[in-house]
């Protein structure tokens, strides 16, 4: 039995004893909560002992609860820490991957402009060329015009000595 159980008893005990009268005490059969007091002094120590065992036990439940919950914790801590180098990472490559476009769009850009400069060099010089063989062609047609204007003159002095 229970030291509850057994105190159950020792209540039923005294309400079922015999008042005494013009007082407010009772008869009790003295054997009976002997038995009783000895029940209670022999499951005591054992009551105390499971109380103190499960006290122990409660003390080392929450210890190991903790250290899990500090271990939680700092898995959290570590996993964010990991989490946010990862963010700083890719932050670092998409600046970066920024950066080398911007490199790669500024290089093209100069590309074509200096392609277009080249491009309006070619055909400046193209162009002068153009003229300049254009002006020895027509300086050639035109001598060549006058030579043959000149030789028709010759020959039509010719032709007008000869009649």
């Amino acid at each position: 039995m229970t030291v509850e159980e057994i105190l159950e008893l020792m209540d039923e005990l005294l309400d079922k004893s015999s008042s005494v009268p013009f007082s407010q005490k009772k008869m009790i059969d003295v054997e009976q909560m002997r038995e009783y007091i000895d029940s209670i002094r022999l499951n005591l120590p054992g009551e105390i002992k499971r109380a103190k065992d499960m006290t122990r036990d409660k003390k080392n439940i929450l210890t190991e609860a903790n250290k899990e919950a500090e271990e939680i914790v700092k898995k959290a801590k570590d996993e964010a820490k990991k989490l946010v180098a990862q963010e700083e990472i890719i932050k670092q490559a998409a600046d970066y991957a920024k950066q080398i476009a911007a490199e790669a769009n500024k290089q093209a850009a100069d590309i074509v402009e200096q392609a277009k400069a080249k491009d309006k060099a070619i055909r400046e010089a193209l162009s002068e060329n153009l003229n300049k063989s254009l002006s020895e062609a027509a300086e050639v047609l035109t001598k060549s015009l006058k030579d043959v204007n000149t030789t028709r003159d010759a020959v039509s002095k010719i032709g007008a000595v000869e009649k």
